[in-house]
This record gives structure tokens, C-alpha cells and sequence, in this order.
């Protein structure tokens, strides 16, 4: 079996024993770090996803200019506040960059691969801006389910400000809505002629972005977090049904 897709497999175990584990509260605190492999996994599963679509050259290019660009991101968020606003780690997601761990910029690579492969499904023959539109508001709708449970449910990180949508800023949405415009910007300028392509490896990016909010929102159900919970279906549900709509033309042309 292929290292790709032994990765693939590995991902999707991991996944269903996290659904568990965290959905009933018994993940013990020596097994902390599975939460470090569960977003490096999903990172991974991202970067085969750009290999497999554009080749080694270009989807090794792309996926190292997403993790180690949103990982100077939240530097500037963790340190200064600029973009995201002020927040700090409470949980060990592991080794750290420049104050950042690598695996929140693996969790990134996951984000823009997912969002990516619905976007140019979505924006197919239109001009760039309609992609990287919704491709952005598609990091952003991820983050609108993953942040709320994150912080209120899991208090992986904090934030020292107060809002209506559970303290958390809107900037740190704006913030994502720009890291992501900027990176989808940079993948249509250098795969755009070959954004035409689809395959196995697009249906199971499509599929971890499906598992993805899934996931988090059943942990925001569990927690009685309505408002995530309702806007993170509704907007999701619109969104996939944009994408199959899309689909058939992508698929047929």
C-alpha cells in the first residue's frame, strides 16, 4: 500500500477514535499528544491532496508556503496581537516556531486544502476573485465552529477580549478571512491553468472538510453551543449544496 494512502487510512482511524474520545470527555491527559498527530494527520492528508492534484514541485511549494506563512500569522497574533487578536496556547500542540506549534500550521494546510478543493469546484469558470472569495469564506466557516469549541469546550487557547459569538473577536474572523485570501491568492497564481482537475484524492478532501465540521459540531451540540451549532449547519449545508450543484458542470465539461 502506498505512503499516501496508508496516511489517508491512518487519518480516518484517528478521526473516529477522536470523535469518541472527545465527544464523551475520556481523552486521559497522557494522551494529550494525540491531539498534535490528529492535526499533523489532517495537515498531511492536505499536502497529498496538493501533490496529487499539481505534482511534487508545485504541491510541495504550496503546502510548506501554508505552513510556515500561517505559522508566522499566528506569530503575530500570539505575540502582538496584529490579525487574529490577543490570545495565547494553553494546551502543548508540541514543538513550536517562532512561539507557534507546527501542528496549528499543519491544522492550516488541512484548512486551505479542504476550502480549496470546494472552491474551484465552486468558482469554476469564473475569474479569480470568485475564487479566492469563497474559497477564504469557506477557512472561515471552518473556523466558526472550530474556535468555539476550541476555546469554550476544549480551552485550547484563550482569548483576552469579549464578544457576542463566545468572547471570541472578530477579528481573529477577519483575521482568517485575510491569511486565507492571501493563500488562495498564491494558489491560483501558480495552479490556475490546472484547477480543472479532480480525482480521488479531491473526493477525500472534500470528505475530510465534511468530517471536519461534522465533528465540531457535534462536540458544539454536546455542549449546548446553539448559535455555532446553527449557523456553522445552516451555512454548511448551503455551501455543500453550492459545491454538488457545481459539481455536475465541473465534472462534465
Amino acid at each position: 500500500m502506498k505512503i499516501d494512502q496508508s496516511i489517508y487510512y491512518f487519518f480516518l482511524f484517528w478521526y473516529a477514535c477522536g470523535v469518541v474520545l472527545l465527544s464523551f470527555d475520556i481523552l486521559p491527559p497522557a494522551l494529550e499528544w494525540a491531539n498534535v498527530v490528529f492535526l499533523i494527520a489532517a495537515g498531511l492528508i492536505g499536502g497529498i491532496y496538493f501533490v496529487r492534484s499539481y505534482g511534487t514541485s508545485k504541491g510541495l511549494s504550496i503546502s510548506a508556503i501554508i505552513v510556515f506563512f500561517s505559522i508566522f500569522a499566528e506569530h503575530l497574533g500570539v505575540e502582538y496581537g496584529i490579525l487574529f487578536g490577543d490570545y495565547y496556547y494553553t494546551q502543548d500542540f508540541g514543538p513550536k516556531l517562532i512561539g507557534v506549534p507546527i501542528a496549528i500550521g499543519f491544522a492550516w494546510l488541512m484548512v486551505i486544502a479542504s476550502s480549496h478543493a470546494l472552491a474551484k469546484v465552486i468558482a469554476y469558470k469564473k475569474n479569480v476573485l470568485i475564487y479566492v472569495l469563497t474559497g477564504s469564506l469557506l477557512a472561515v466557516l471552518m473556523d466558526l465552529i472550530i474556535d468555539p469549541v476550541a476555546y469554550e469546550v476544549k480551552e485550547y487557547w484563550v482569548w483576552q477580549a469579549e464578544s457576542f459569538y463566545y468572547n471570541i473577536p472578530f477579528s481573529n474572523f477577519a483575521g482568517w478571512f485575510i491569511v486565507a485570501f492571501i493563500l488562495h491568492a498564491f494558489i491560483y497564481f501558480l495552479v490556475h491553468s490546472e484547477m480543472n482537475k479532480s480525482g480521488i484524492w479531491h473526493s477525500r478532501m472534500v470528505l475530510v472538510f465534511i468530517l471536519m465540521q461534522a465533528m465540531f459540531i457535534l462536540l458544539a451540540l454536546i455542549s449546548k453551543l446553539w448559535l455555532a451549532v446553527t449557523a456553522t449547519l445552516v451555512l454548511t449545508a448551503a455551501a455543500l449544496a453550492v459545491y454538488y450543484y457545481s459539481l455536475k458542470r465541473f465534472t462534465h465539461d
